[in-house]
């Protein structure tokens, strides 16, 4: 989530979305996969992201904050700082690539994220809602 920039938030779809591309499209770079995403109404889920992100939050690495029905995740400054030194740590091709995806990922609204995702990867489109 350093990734994006000082700063910023994550939708529960741009969080999922984010760790599903991570996971799927570079496991290798990050010993992963570390989710298990499943098709689902709006395309890849995985509900270990959500409990990861409130274990992070009672390790005061992420605030979660609640608008609406909806939370959204950002970093504390902490987090932020952690996430920074791994980043720094990095090759610059695995530093580039989490930039890219984590800056995406929040530059489209729900429909078109969730459209993106499910024309590179129709696998995870079988159980959707979304017409």
């Amino acid at each position: 989530m350093a990734a994006g920039g000082d700063g910023a938030s994550f939708l529960p779809v741009q969080a999922q979305k984010l760790f599903f591309l991570i996971d799927r499209e570079a496991p290798h770079v990050f010993n992963g996969p570390h989710f298990d995403f499943r098709p689902y109404d709006y395309g890849p889920f995985d509900r270990a992201v959500y409990d990861c992100m409130d274990f992070l939050n009672g390790q005061k690495a992420v605030d979660i904050s609640t608008n609406g029905r909806y939370r959204s995740f950002r970093l504390s400054l902490n987090g932020y700082q952690e996430g920074r030194a791994l980043l720094e740590n990095m090759s610059p091709q695995a530093r580039d690539y989490l930039q890219s995806v984590a800056q995406w990922v929040r530059t489209l609204n729900f429909q078109q994220l969730v459209t993106a995702i499910y024309d590179r990867y129709p696998d995870m489109k079988v159980n959707s809602v979304f017409r």
